[in-house]
């Protein structure tokens, strides 16, 4: 059987950093994030018997390695869930700039597992998928529910999996998010791998539960500014941490710094404006609707490409007809 889905990659807001279990992906902490649209993955997959061996392709590129291997991690639970075992072909499609640090293997492996748990016949709810895509990738679980979703860590399926958080409307509405790209080459499961041996990681932990129920908070009564200053402080919390682990991962460009800086200018300005960043070098600047033409202008006049999204929904089955295969 085949069959199509879409997802939308993330921004975290309280992100997640470091895993206590790396291959099912438990992460030490709960984390929270807001889909961005209308960047993409579409995703094809088929359960097909004649097939010799499994095939993978993303963008046009055969994937093999470590990639490989996490996308097998899901089929083949996913095959486990259903009681399959034919061979699998999956193709994937994304809309937007990949490993710059925007979410695409969020919304990879969101649109990967919405689509293998469709194809196989298995009957899920969005919670449920989000702990499937979580094999692959603990964002992508929150890329399964969408929109402004948290994940809860755990040590099982059934605790660790992604919920929607119902947010004032004016969030799902006014928000609009300047993606100022700076291309640079990251190596994400690298840092979480490490994160617990940074010295920064216990501060870390002792203020992350705190962080996420403000967020929550601030998030459903609908505090714009609550809600995105949480997220840039976050960044700053979460660089400090991989900058301070064995390898001294520095992910930030001189275009990132200047991006920031930009930012607070704008704000000393009176505008509603926060950055934000998770493991790259690119740049998330979160604003409203009524002053995104001048935040994009003064991102874009650090000399980085820019983009403007608004707030996505989850994950979804995509009819026959935009099959990629």
């Amino acid at each position: 059987m085949k069959a199509t889905a879409r997802a939308h990659p993330i921004q975290g807001i309280v992100k997640y950093h470091g895993m206590r279990d790396a291959e099912l992906r438990f992460p030490y902490h709960d984390s929270i994030s807001l889909c961005t649209a209308p960047s993409d993955t579409t995703t094809t997959v088929e359960f097909d018997a004649d097939l010799d061996e499994e095939v993978y392709v993303v963008d046009g590129d055969s994937v093999e390695g470590r990639g490989a291997e996490r996308i097998r991690g899901v089929v083949d639970h996913v095959r486990e869930l259903a009681g399959r075992d034919e061979r699998v072909r999956l193709e994937s499609e994304n809309s937007f700039p990949t490993n710059i640090g925007f979410g695409s293997s969020a919304s990879g492996f969101a649109a990967a597992a919405m689509a293998l748990t469709e194809a196989a016949g298995l009957d899920c709810s969005r919670p449920e998928v989000s702990a499937v895509a979580r094999r692959g990738s603990a964002s992508a679980a929150r890329a399964v529910t969408g929109a402004y979703s948290h994940l809860r860590t755990g040590a099982n399926d059934e605790d660790c999996r992604s919920e929607r958080i119902d947010v004032a409307d004016e969030l799902e509405a006014e928000v609009r998010v300047v993606a100022g790209m700076v291309p640079s080459y990251k190596e994400t499961e690298a840092a979480h791998r490490e994160a617990a041996e940074s010295h920064m990681f216990q501060g870390r932990m002792a203020h992350i539960h705190g962080q996420v129920a403000e967020a929550r908070d601030a998030l459903q009564r609908g505090d714009f500014d609550a809600a995105f200053e949480l997220a840039e402080h976050d960044s700053l919390s979460l660089a400090a941490t991989t900058m301070t682990g064995p390898a001294g991962w520095v992910y930030w460009q001189p275009r990132t710094v200047e991006i920031f800086n930009a930012v607070r200018e704008l704000r000393d300005e009176g505008l509603p404006v926060y950055f934000s960043v998770d493991t790259g070098a690119s740049v998330y600047v979160n604003t409203t609707a009524t002053h995104v033409d001048r935040v994009e202008s003064a991102v874009a006049d650090c000399g980085v490409d820019t983009r403007v999204w608004e707030v996505g929904g989850p994950a979804r089955i995509l009819p026959e007809s935009e099959a990629l295969f």
